[in-house]
């Protein structure tokens, strides 16, 4: 699990697909993922690190290419 200091953004993501003309359907079926995990990677959830390596195997790119992860700033500081 990510720690809540940390924010992971899958716009990456969506942008490389529509790119490519591939709908979530396809990543799904590309990769053998769940639809579970699918629907974690559409509302912004963190997944395991192996779930987004499948994801670039299939699509031929980096971690970098899918996927930002950021560091918030605690409000009470």
């Amino acid at each position: 699990m990510i720690p809540e200091s940390f924010q992971v953004c899958y716009d990456k993501l969506w942008k490389l697909l529509q790119s490519r003309k591939m709908k979530k359907k396809d990543l799904q079926s590309k990769t053998n993922l769940s639809s579970a995990v699918i629907a974690k990677l559409g509302k912004g959830m963190p997944v395991h690190l192996n779930t987004l390596l499948k994801i670039c195997s299939a699509l031929h790119c980096t971690l970098d290419d899918i996927v930002d992860v950021s560091r918030t700033i605690p409000e009470h500081i």
